[in-house]
């Protein structure tokens, strides 16, 4: 692997980490009342973390409903992808005046998010599917026409991990202190060099684990915050 792909990976991961997007699979955890109302409040004054914090909060509450509404991997996958779609309308559209509990207004984004969806899928299911099999090869397997067209290149994602790696490299150099910019480069190895752990950065700059802990802690809040 060339350094060019070793720093999309590392970017890429970067990228994830500042958003607070598990790769595990796993969801936040749902806020506790208190909790939602502060950002509920916080939302109505126009605070884009409290936002980002009540979508991503409320990702499990997408996979409840959606769950009822797949069949196979993929379907859940595009399933998620719309029903996150519909969480994202009610965040966007919700109003404390109407009485309604957020969780319950939410609900019914998702919902309608997602019959819409299939209900546009059922009038295209007439159209020929890429995965249908219109004939056979010389050993007798089905061929489809997704194999025919397929094409392993991968530019797109490619181009699109290096837009976020653009961004990310002038939002780092837009931190407020040189220093968090620099803990941040060592600490994931942006520089196309082994990330290094706390400890090995504080041995580096002479200053505590602790210390690093929190300078790479403020360092990735402002990020996320620069990210919107």
């Amino acid at each position: 692997m060339d350094i060019f792909n070793i720093l999309l990976g590392t970017f890429r991961e970067l990228y994830y980490i500042i958003l607070g997007v598990s790769t595990g699979g796993s969801f936040p955890r749902k806020l506790t009342a208190s909790e939602e109302a502060d950002c509920l409040r916080r939302l109505s004054e126009g605070d884009a973390q409290a936002r980002a914090q009540l979508i991503e909060h409320n990702l499990r509450l997408v996979s409840h409903i959606t769950r009822k509404y797949f069949l196979s991997q993929t379907d859940s996958e595009d399933m998620l992808s719309v029903g996150t779609i519909g969480l994202i309308k009610a965040v966007d559209s919700y109003s404390p005046e109407k009485c309604t509990k957020f969780s319950s207004f939410a609900s019914r984004c998702i919902e309608n998010e997602c019959l819409m969806y299939l209900r546009a899928a059922k009038k295209t299911s007439l159209n020929v599917s890429i995965s249908a099999p219109i004939d056979t090869d010389k050993h007798g397997n089905e061929l489809t026409l997704l194999d025919i067209i397929s094409c392993e290149d991968t530019i797109a994602d490619d181009l699109d991990t290096k837009l976020k790696c653009q961004q990310l490299r002038g939002l780092i150099a837009r931190l407020d202190d040189p220093r968090e910019a620099e803990i941040i480069w060592m600490r994931y190895g942006l520089d196309g060099k082994e990330p290094l752990t706390q400890k090995e950065i504080a041995a580096k700059l002479d200053i505590s684990r602790s210390y690093v802990s929190r300078i790479e802690k403020k360092a990735l809040e402002q990020l996320r915050q620069m990210l919107g």
